[in-house]
């Protein structure tokens, strides 16, 4: 056998390799729900679950944490909240999302008004957009609406991180990034969109942003629930695949799949830990979610894990496998 045939086989048996280890890769996302009594109380908690991620970057694909990052949006807060996200800058990427907590004209006003100056002055656009992962926003200077990109081995990602109570303006802007990335699989995380009993927060469901001071705006500022949200934007598009939040107390769980309007799976989870839910330990104990997606074997494994009691939830709320999942962009 020649030499140029010998690297023809070579380069033929290197992309099979690959081509395999693409397709038995494992894909890991985790989340980080309602940090808000941890950056009030607890900050140790916090940082544990930090130095665990940080720990295990290798493994970890992307952290989403879906709002309520403090719970009296003050600057001693906010600091706590800095301090610990800024030791994953350029190890993993990480989407933050802005919660009622993180809103308002000042301290104890929770959405009374959508004022975010503080998640912004700390968590800046400039320094926010060097970091990986990320796209774009709906507003100049303003981290509330963004969109990140992300490939993991053969799947290409779009993750949108929207504010509490998206305001009409906002979806339709969703609407049109979705449209122009009909390549990638869409990611929507936002603060509060399921319900305790694993349906879509909507009309008679506690803790709506209609409740708050925010809900009170009209027109393109107008807010939207969990319900109107699926309706003006999550099942449009056939490739929104997953949605994740928090925000709601009771249990603070909820898993729902849902059929799109081109006939697609989607993937929605509730999971908040917060002080308030139901058997809550100091605002959640650490507990954090941990998805890991087998495209090949078309499966999700959700794990609840706390890196600060170095525990696992075993019972099924917390810890169960979804079969049969669509992960791929060619739907």
């Amino acid at each position: 056998m020649n030499v140029r045939k010998k690297t023809v086989l070579y380069l033929m048996l290197c992309f099979l390799l690959v081509a395999c280890q693409q397709e038995t890769e494992e894909i890991t996302f985790v989340l980080l729900p309602d940090t808000q009594t941890y950056a009030e109380k607890y900050p140790e908690i916090l940082d544990a679950q930090i130095s665990w991620i940080e720990e295990n970057t290798e493994n970890i694909d992307l952290v989403l944490q879906q709002g309520d990052l403090t719970q009296n949006n003050n600057d001693i807060e906010w600091q706590r909240v800095q301090k610990s996200f800024q030791r994953l800058d350029n190890k993993v990427p990480y989407v933050l999302a802005v919660g009622n907590h993180d809103m308002g004209s000042g301290p104890g006003n929770f959405a009374d008004e959508r004022n975010t100056t503080l998640f912004n002055k700390y968590f800046p656009l400039d320094k926010m957009s060097a970091l990986p992962a990320y796209g774009g926003t709906f507003e100049d200077q303003k981290l509330d609406n963004t969109y990140y990109v992300l490939e993991t081995g053969r799947q290409k990602w779009l993750i949108l991180s929207l504010e509490f109570g998206p305001r009409e303006a906002v979806l339709e802007w969703a609407n049109e990034i979705v449209a122009k990335h009909q390549d990638k699989l869409i990611i929507l995380n936002t603060h509060s969109y399921m319900y305790s009993d694993s349906t879509r927060q909507g009309y008679g469901d506690n803790w709506r942003a209609q409740g708050y001071g925010v809900g009170q705006d009209e027109g393109q500022d107008a807010v939207n629930d969990g319900e109107q949200i699926w309706e003006k934007f999550v099942k449009k598009h056939p490739n929104v695949r997953f949605v994740f939040s928090g925000h709601i107390l009771n249990n603070g769980v909820g898993t729902l799949v849902s059929v799109n309007d081109a006939g697609f799976p989607v993937y929605q989870f509730l999971a908040n830990y917060q002080e308030g839910v139901k058997g809550s330990v100091k605002g959640g104990n650490g507990w954090l979610r941990i998805l890991k997606l087998r495209p090949k074997e078309k499966r999700i494994k959700v794990e609840t894990y706390s890196p600060y009691i170095n525990e696992y939830m075993d019972d099924e709320a917390h810890s169960f496998h979804i079969k049969e999942v669509f992960l791929r962009s060619g739907y």
